[in-house]
């Protein structure tokens, strides 16, 4: 299971240095669950020395979607050095997500 985000751990998370891939997704949303098992590959493939995979309910982190204007979900964003570097809304194939984060992988 991807590791979970919460506001007391999500900047030391973006800001550790490695590529972070942030899955924005609520219990109730049926497209969320349908991207779940492409996030868990994602995981499963990436070198977590390099890349961290996480999730972020929205539903319990509310100001942290708020925060990065998560207007519709799944919404992934890609960080890197604690920016923003790419933004992917909706359920897409996990080739297209690996090619977003290619370019942010030391």
């Amino acid at each position: 299971m991807a590791f979970q985000l919460t506001e007391d751990n999500f900047d030391e998370t973006i800001n550790s240095g490695k590529t972070v891939l942030v899955d924005f997704w609520a219990e109730w949303c049926a497209p969320c669950k349908m991207l779940n098992p492409t996030i868990q590959e994602l995981e499963d493939e990436m070198d977590s020395e390099k890349v961290t995979i996480a999730k972020c309910d929205i539903q319990n982190q509310q100001a942290l979607a708020t925060k990065y204007g998560i207007m519709s979900i799944p919404s992934i964003l890609i960080f890197k050095e604690g920016e923003v570097k790419e933004q992917i809304i909706g359920v897409v194939p996990k080739q297209d997500i690996k090619e977003k984060l290619k370019p942010y992988i030391d």
